[in-house]
Order: structure tokens, then C-alpha cells, then sequence
């Protein structure tokens, strides 16, 4: 508990630095970052009303019990769970409930509809609504030792998968196929589910950064593309890996060379206070100085933990600092029409003695024979 009490206390801080008399935190996420209590409420809603002197959880009537036995009834934590029917309005709830009149309420302004918004605004009266949403994801980004042995389990997991699942690769299996054994192996070695939709893509559709398997052959000559992770335990990990089936040529050598070399490049720029800029700049200036500028279409890299795309963005016009204790990914790749695209992405923690690298399946040029 003690975990939790101190992030909802960190949070009430920043409300106290805004000038805002409560917060109504109502992503599933953010409510269970900083409760412990996880839950999908549908279409329905879920909110966290926290004040100085209180947090109350409003949550669906169907949830509740489940809210009780997670969180032990109300404490120091929690004072209140409150159940809402489908035929109430949550936000007058909300008012009756702890929500008294406010001018000014923090919500997460990326997260929350309009529709929302006008909601709460109506039955407060109007507030000004602040955004508490960067300062939470912020909060996030600094991951607990905890949270770094999750990630790393999610990583050595998707690891496991991909090995079982190189072994399914033959001549004529299409895309999709794959993807179907390497999600079946997932659950089969205790996933909790596919941490995005797993990616497979053979030759020229490999030079498609967000390519959809489909019915494509895997064919001699080609580039497999591999990019895949796994939910384990709330966290997730976020790993791709490029192979040639059957002999590579110059040309791929050489493409896949330059992304390795990029890659490994933005793994030793990676250093507590330097821009994050930097990671995605030493990557770029690899790829383009063998000429592949024009091929590399994508940021470097992104936050990982709770979600497989979380804050912080590395990019290279984000000037922020990097922060120990940041998970992110490092995945250069270049993409040439006609001959196919490598990417290569490792998830890396950040330390003291710089990039903590989670996950530790080969990256060396591999033929698979066919």
C-alpha cells in the first residue's frame, strides 16, 4: 500500500502546484497505476476522485465487490468505493459523493471526451479544468524495481515465444499463419495476451513499417520481419527481429548491417540528462551516412510499461532529459521499396552506467533455411 499512498500523495502535490482543489482520474490505467485496483469498465464509468483529505473510487456496481476484496474496503488509501448504476449520472455521483464545488478540477485533458467535459462541467458549476495527465505519465516513466522485473519477465517471455516460433517457419506458411502459432504460443507459455497485434511480414511487405499480415507466402530471398510482445503480469514487452530465408544478398547484408550498427549507435547515446533527441539523432546520422536517410520514415523509439506506446517519445526534436529509471524502446529500421525493410528493436531500461538492455535475443544477420 505504501507504494501506492505515495504516488497518489505525489500527485495531490501537483494538484497543490496547479491550484486545483481535487482531480478526477478516469483512465483505467492511471487508476490502477495508482491504486493497484485493475479494471475495464467497458462503456461504463470509472473515475478516482482524490482531494487533500480523501479518495473515493467510483466505479460500475458489478465492479464493486471485486473493488472490496482487491483494495480491503476502505482505509488510508481508499476511503470510499462507491458503485454506480447504468441508470445514474456518474458525475452527479461524483458531487454527492466527496465532489464538493471546485474552480478548479485536474483531469487527464488527452484521455477525457468532450462529451465528458461537459458533463463535469455542468454539474460542478463550471470549473476551469487542468491537465494532471502529463505530470501522471510522467510519474509513470520513472519505473519502481518492481515494475523493471515485470518488463523484463514480459520481455524473456516474448523471447521464449519467438525461438518456439522461428521453428514454424517453412516455405508456403503465409503471414498470417504465423502470427496465429506465435499468438497460441503466447497463452500456451502464460501471456496474458498479445501487448499489440503480433507482426509478421515476408519479403517486399517487410518495407512496410506497420504492415498487416495477411496471405503473403513466406518465399526463398526475403526478408521476415518479427514484431511482437506480450502483456505479463500489467506490464508489457515490445521486441522486433529481422531474418533473410535463404541466402542474403549484398544488398540486404548491407541494409541490415547499417540497422544494426544505427541501433547499437542509439543504445550507447542513451545517458541520464542528455536530450532524448540524442538516442534518435545517433541512430539517424548511422542511416543516413550509408545513404538510407530517405528509408528510415519513423521515430526511434517509445515509452514501454503499461502500455506498449506511453510517454516518453524518442524522437529527434524532443529535447526532454532522460530520466533513470525510464523504460523505452530502440528500434531503428530502413525500408527500401523492392528489396524490403530491417527493423531492430530491443527495450531498454536507463541507469546510471547508462542503457540496461531487457531483452537479449540475437541480432546478428540469421538465414533461416526453408
Amino acid at each position: 500500500m505504501s507504494m501506492y499512498l505515495e504516488r497518489l500523495n505525489s500527485v495531490r502535490e501537483e494538484l497543490q502546484s496547479m491550484g486545483a482543489e481535487s482531480a478526477l482520474i478516469t483512465s483505467p490505467l492511471s487508476v490502477a497505476y495508482l491504486t493497484g485496483f485493475v479494471c475495464d469498465p467497458h462503456e461504463r464509468f470509472l473515475g478516482l476522485l482524490l482531494r487533500d483529505d480523501k479518495a473515493v473510487l467510483f466505479l460500475p456496481s458489478l465492479e464493486q465487490g471485486k473493488a472490496e476484496s482487491v483494495l480491503g474496503g476502505t482505509n488510508a488509501l481508499i476511503q470510499e468505493i462507491v458503485g454506480i448504476q447504468d441508470t445514474d449520472n456518474p458525475y452527479a455521483k461524483v458531487k454527492q459523493n466527496g465532489g464538493a464545488a471546485a474552480r478548479c478540477i485536474a483531469v487527464e485533458k488527452e484521455y477525457m471526451k468532450l462529451s465528458q467535459a461537459e458533463q463535469l462541467t455542468s454539474v460542478f458549476g463550471n470549473p476551469v479544468l487542468n491537465d494532471v495527465g502529463g505530470f501522471i505519465s510522467k510519474l509513470r516513466n520513472r519505473k519502481s524495481a518492481d515494475e523493471i522485473l515485470k518488463i523484463r519477465a514480459a520481455a524473456e517471455l516474448v523471447e521464449d515465444v519467438l525461438a518456439e516460433g522461428l521453428k514454424k517457419v517453412k516455405a508456403g506458411i503465409t503471414e498470417i499463419e504465423i502470427v496465429a502459432e506465435l499468438e497460441y504460443i503466447m497463452k500456451r507459455k502464460g501471456a496474458d495476451a498479445p501487448a499489440f497485434d503480433t507482426m509478421v511480414l515476408a519479403g517486399a511487405n517487410s518495407a512496410l513499417p506497420h504492415g498487416v499480415p495477411g496471405k503473403t507466402q513466406v518465399k526463398e530471398g526475403g526478408f521476415l520481419l518479427f514484431d511482437l510482445g506480450v502483456f505479463k503480469d500489467g506490464y508489457c514487452s515490445d521486441i522486433t527481429r529481422t531474418f533473410v530465408t535463404g541466402e542474403p544478398s549484398t544488398k540486404q547484408r548491407h541494409v541490415y548491417d547499417t540497422v544494426l550498427k544505427a541501433e547499437e549507435a542509439a543504445i550507447r547515446a542513451v545517458q541520464i540528462g542528455r536530450p532524448l533527441a540524442e538516442v534518435d539523432r545517433a541512430a539517424r546520422h548511422v542511416i543516413e551516412d550509408e545513404g538510407y536517410g530517405q528509408y528510415f520514415t519513423h521515430r526511434t523509439g517509445h515509452g514501454l510499461g503499461l502500455e506498449v506506446h506511453e510517454y516518453p517519445s524518442v524522437h529527434g526534436a524532443n529535447e526532454e532529459a532522460i530520466e533513470a529509471g525510464a523504460v523505452f524502446t530502440i528500434e531503428p529500421g530502413i525500408y527500401v521499396p523492392g528489396v524490403g525493410g530491417v527493423r531492430i528493436e530491443d527495450d531498454i531500461h536507463v541507469t546510471s552506467q547508462g542503457a540496461e538492455v531487457l531483452t537479449s535475443f540475437p541480432k546478428t544477420l540469421t538465414r533461416l533455411d526453408i
